[in-house]
């Protein structure tokens, strides 16, 4: 590569095509011109650091664009490797440092295989192996997810307790595994893990085991270690008796539930469904924030209720038809009718909020999806009649020059559903699950006699 001089910003660049080629003589050049070129990556607007890219593309070939933007440019695996090697040795920190989505360089060379590179990074600091990115993923889940066996072996090496790490959605290696039908790596996993029952056995957050999960997914090849006429397969402990059975009913399921499996493997695998799950302790993270929002919305429901719009009347009229302390829109001549759904709104955002306040400082426990459920649809309800209140309040004060009736009732309409489209998706998708496990009791309870093994 030919190198005139330049700025900064054309060596940082300079750079970055050294790493694409794998140009340990240009770096060396780059050095000797700027020797804090390496010291300067974290002030340029460039989301992949130089070892990033090493990691991505330390292969004889490309991954069938799987990042398209970097394989204009391919070179050897000794070149690549070289070139790594000598970044760390310039400045071993690079191995620390983020991209973009939280990953480091070791977990993009797990994802991609390079069982090399990932030796040198292992050598540079072995720790990064536990570094976490924004899905708490771990190298170990992405090596895992593409089945990369021989790099998977080089981390349990190094690290083995990193085997136990779960990401946000509480899938450990071994669900990983099977979510993206690895076999190889699963059988190497637990033959890791043969002694550690808990491991084996444990549960994602929606109380999944991986035969569980296996099969619900339709994935019988992994799941097939514990057919339904071979419950003694070697790959899982002779002592998961106890799994293997209850998930032998819904291998042995009846054919009229074949679609239903269908349609539910369809719905649990779209990405969007992730959203759409509430993730850790959630209750424990957001209490102060919710007794914040509570406490507000008390104060300002209070206030309006003692405080009506329009104020109150100061005295008693001489032909007695209005009384002092009363509100003036409770005359004979005012809308009662606006008036009483002004009431009626404040009140049920004040009582509801009340309820969660008392729920909350009760000390009572949420920590079941049903209270956390009830929880949030109690605060819907609060936010929602609160809104109300708000927009009933200027139509009682000036109804024509604020907006009309049907405008105001649009608004309202449009609000309540957008606010609660999501809380219904959330509750639709809790009782699907709550439907599949029902079904899963019910074959297991009265398995079919014409059942068909798998």
């Amino acid at each position: 590569m030919d190198i005139s001089h330049g700025n900064e910003d054309y060596y940082t660049v300079a750079l970055y095509a050294a790493s694409l080629d794998g140009s340990v003589s240009t770096l060396d050049t780059l050095m000797q011109r700027d020797r804090l070129i390496l010291h300067k990556i974290s002030l340029t607007s460039f989301n992949e650091p130089p070892l990033h890219i090493t990691a991505l593309l330390s292969d004889h070939g490309h991954d069938g664009g799987t990042h398209l933007s970097f394989v204009f440019v391919f070179s050897t695996l000794l070149g690549h490797l070289q070139f790594t090697n000598a970044l760390l040795r310039r400045k071993p920190q690079l191995v620390e440092k983020v991209d973009s989505s939280g990953r480091t360089a070791l977990h993009l060379a797990y994802a991609e295989g390079h069982t090399q590179v990932v030796k040198a990074l292992l050598q540079a600091n072995m720790d990064m192996c536990l570094v976490s990115d924004q899905e708490e993923k771990i190298p170990l889940h992405l090596a895992a997810m593409r089945g990369h066996v021989e790099v998977i072996k080089e981390l349990l090496i190094a690290h083995p307790r990193s085997i136990s790490r779960v990401n946000m959605y509480g899938d450990n290696v071994l669900h990983l595994c099977v979510r993206h039908n690895c076999l190889d790596a699963l059988k190497l996993l637990v033959a890791e893990s043969i002694n550690n029952e808990d491991f084996v056995n444990s549960k994602d957050n929606d109380g999944n085991s991986i035969l569980h999960l296996a099969v619900m997914l339709g994935q019988m090849k992994p799941a097939g270690v514990r057919r339904s006429n071979d419950l003694s397969s070697p790959l899982l402990p002779a002592s998961h008796d106890e799994e293997a059975q209850s998930a032998q009913p819904i291998i042995e399921e009846q054919p009229a539930l074949s679609r239903f499996r269908k349609w539910w493997r369809y719905f649990y695998l779209c990405r969007w469904v992730k959203h759409l799950r509430r993730h850790g302790n959630w209750i424990d993270e957001t209490r102060g924030t919710l007794m914040l929002v509570a406490t507000v919305i008390a104060t300002v429901t209070f206030q309006a209720g003692i405080n009506p719009p329009g104020g109150v009347w100061q005295q008693d009229s001489k032909n007695g038809t209005v009384t002092a302390g009363t509100s003036i829109f409770q005359s004979p001549d005012s809308d009662k009718l606006q008036y009483q759904y002004f009431l009626y709104s404040n009140t049920i955002s004040f009582v509801a909020v009340i309820s969660v306040l008392l729920v909350v400082i009760s000390g009572f426990p949420l920590r079941n999806k049903f209270s956390i459920w009830l929880l949030t649809l109690t605060m819907f309800i609060a936010i929602s009649a609160m809104t109300l209140t708000y927009f009933y309040a200027p139509f009682l004060l000036n109804p024509t020059a604020y907006f009309g009736e049907d405008y105001f009732q649009y608004i309202v309409i449009v609000v309540l559903v957008a606010a609660g489209a999501v809380h219904i998706i959330r509750l639709l998708f809790w009782i699907g699950k709550l439907l599949l496990k029902f079904i899963r009791w019910l074959i297991t309870k009265c398995p079919a006699k014409d059942a068909i093994n798998v």
